[in-house]
């Protein structure tokens, strides 16, 4: 077995490290240990300079000029990073504009009496965002509205001569005229992917600079896909609210029938929350205290942040869940679920059940999810949870006795809520005036992944403690807010501890007017990994509030241990949006000289937003609060004393 400091070189959470080292003792393999036999991996990937993009190849270029310099068909180091780059912007806007596809098709359903199991929950956003669109809402009723809605989310898919509406009308006008004018306004969702997937094609474009602008106009085709996700899933689940839950793997309980949730889509776990109470009498009857309900990844920020169920664990670490022994069912959909936790399911006596066509796992359970069967098919996930209790009931498991309070739920119409009791008239005043007043210095959005190339969630606990210290208002979605509810970071109770002077007072403030009896968490869990689309809002919502464009405010995002292609086009749509964006682990374009240069500086003249490739968590810190001290004094406003530049108190 590893020992504790090699442990703590794997992850930070200790109830993690407690697994790992189970997973050793009966020679589970896990993403760690394929991460070591992948050693030494291939630099040329690392640097972006291989392609196999036709038959030819597969090519790869020398970054030291003592080999070849040009592939086989004559593309050069930066037009192979560049189309690489391009191809994974298009899976992640392919990835979250499914998720959105998959919704607007359901609200469909909902609004022409097809399926029973959903309905409209929140029927005044419904009219909101069908405002937003143009689609007449007065005297009209819902399902009406809903019909007009979902054709509308459904046509954006599509080219056509208008733009994509969930792009145009989320922006500020500033913001629009920008991406008009750079010719980024995309035609269609999926006519943008497609267009990457023929541009990026042997013999097409050559020309790198041509390529990130074509990768650029479908990152701003994901920002559509993640915001329509957003908006549709609080028309059908509801608008979050703050919730009080906890996160770990403690969560787990050894007498429960312990079904974990894994994915990113709520249509199916929203149904098995909200049945589960109905079939604790069958799990009493096994000899269960009840049924136990976890989530993983984005489908447990979709459950935590609407119903408070509590977070199993996120990301790298979703194989220790069932290494602990008792998780009876691990239900999965689609996105970011790694197919080894087929093997491990089989070695621990859970059973793997996957819901999706497109997300079939060998050694997997498959129970084909549809609207119209979804309590149907919940009752038989169910069933097999509870069978698999009964066999396991009288077996040891270890529970690692982890897990942290944490409050969950800040939707932008939450945040202006709570705002509102400052200030009813002008909600976003008190916030504003804040960062006037130099309490908040700035806002950093956290998002993305965990990577094994990285002590699991240290970038983001080092990042998140300078910057909250510098007085930086901290929002966090995905498995981002994940690691930093894990950590303590989304306990109210810690917020006096980690935070500068400034940001103390506005949690407090803020918490005390709206009857909490104390302040707000250190860090404000925004959802999942689509609804970065809420930090997007909430930068807009400040940004016309004071009449400039979303680059001019004081706002950065970190993807601190990003893994999978929807970060990558997560971050691009957010230096679209204007925002200096740090990547912590290396992007594999780095050997391209001119693609590297356009994306870390040139783009800053254009959107205003730029990369920061930072793998040092504290240099990547620094980094941030010189990005937002440089846009305060861009609005002539105080910056912080000298001793606070670095965050330094």
């Amino acid at each position: 077995m590893a020992d504790g400091k090699d442990l703590r070189s794997k992850s930070m959470d200790p109830a993690v490290r407690e697994m790992i080292g189970k997973a050793a003792t009966l020679e589970i393999k896990t993403v760690w240990d394929r991460y070591e036999a992948m050693q030494p991996q291939c630099g040329f990937g690392d640097a972006g300079l291989c392609c196999r993009h036709c038959l030819q190849g597969p090519c790869r270029i020398d970054p030291f000029g003592e080999g070849p310099s040009e592939g086989i068909c004559g593309a050069t180091a930066d037009t192979m990073v560049a189309r690489g780059l391009d191809r994974a912007i298009a899976a992640g806007t392919a990835a979250h504009s499914g998720h959105a596809k998959h919704l607007a098709h359901t609200l469909l359903k909902v609004a022409k009496g097809q399926t029973g199991a959903y309905s409209i929950k929140e029927p005044e956003k419904l009219r909101a965002v069908a405002t937003r669109m143009s689609i007449p809402v007065e005297g009209r009723p819902d399902n009406d509205i809903a019909l007009d809605l979902a054709n509308a989310a459904l046509a954006d898919f599509h080219q056509k001569d208008t733009p994509v509406l969930w792009a145009a009308t989320v922006v500020n006008p500033q913001r629009a005229k920008v991406l008009t004018d750079l010719g980024l306004v995309p035609e269609g969702i999926d006519h943008e992917i497609s267009e990457i997937m023929h541009r990026t094609l042997y013999g097409v474009d050559a020309d790198p600079v041509n390529l990130l602008l074509g990768g650029m106009r479908c990152a701003v085709a994901d920002l559509a896909g993640c915001y329509m996700a957003t908006d549709l899933a609080d028309i059908l689940f509801g608008i979050p609210k703050p919730r009080v839950t906890e996160a770990n793997l403690g969560t787990l309980k050894k007498g429960a029938v312990n079904i974990a949730l894994h994915g990113h889509n709520p249509l199916l776990s929203d149904i098995l929350v909200t049945r589960a109470d109905s079939r604790n009498e069958a799990a009493i009857a096994a000899g269960a205290s009840g049924i136990n309900i976890v989530g993983i990844c984005c489908t447990g920020n979709e459950i935590m942040m609407r119903h408070g169920i509590p977070a199993c664990t996120h990301s790298v670490s979703q194989e220790m869940a069932i290494v602990t022994g008792a998780l009876d069912a691990m239900v999965v959909d689609y996105q970011c679920i790694m197919p080894s936790v087929a093997s491990v399911a089989e070695c621990m006596g859970t059973t793997l059940i996957t819901t999706m066509e497109i997300g079939k796992i060998p050694g997997a359970t498959h129970i084909p999810f549809t609207e119209e069967t979804a309590e149907e098919k919940a009752d038989e996930i169910f069933d097999i949870a509870i069978a698999n209790f009964r066999r396991r009931k009288n077996k040891s498991v270890d529970i690692p006795n982890i897990k942290t309070p944490v409050v969950a739920g800040f939707s932008v119409e939450t945040i202006i809520a709570a705002l509102s009791k400052l200030d009813a008239k002008e909600p976003l005043k008190p916030l504003v005036d804040n960062i006037v007043a130099g309490n908040i210095r700035g806002v950093c959005l956290f998002a993305g992944c965990n990577n094994v190339k990285v002590p699991q969630d240290s970038n983001f606990i080092v990042m998140a403690r300078k910057l909250l210290k510098a007085n930086v208002l901290v929002l966090a979605t995905g498995c981002g807010a994940g690691a930093l509810m894990r950590h303590g970071f989304m306990d109210p109770a810690n917020t006096d501890q980690l935070c500068g002077d400034g940001l103390r007072a506005v949690l407090r403030a803020v918490g005390e007017a709206n009857g909490l009896g104390g302040p707000l968490p250190p860090v404000l869990h925004m959802g999942s990994c689509v609804d970065n689309s809420r930090a997007v809002a909430l930068t807009v919502a400040v940004a016309n509030y004071l009449g400039v464009d979303t680059d001019k405010l004081p706002v950065v995002a970190s993807a601190a241990e990003a893994v999978s292609e929807k970060a990558v086009s997560i971050g691009a749509y957010a230096v679209a949006a204007g925002l200096p964006t740090h990547v912590g682990v290396m992007l594999p374009v780095l050997g391209g000289p001119l693609v590297t240069q356009v994306l870390t500086e040139t783009v800053k003249g254009l959107t205003g937003g730029y990369f920061i490739v930072d793998l040092d968590p504290e240099s990547a810190a620094d980094k941030l609060l010189a990005a937002i001290d440089e846009r305060r004094a861009g609005l002539g406003l105080q910056l912080p004393p000298v001793s606070q530049t670095t965050g330094a108190r």
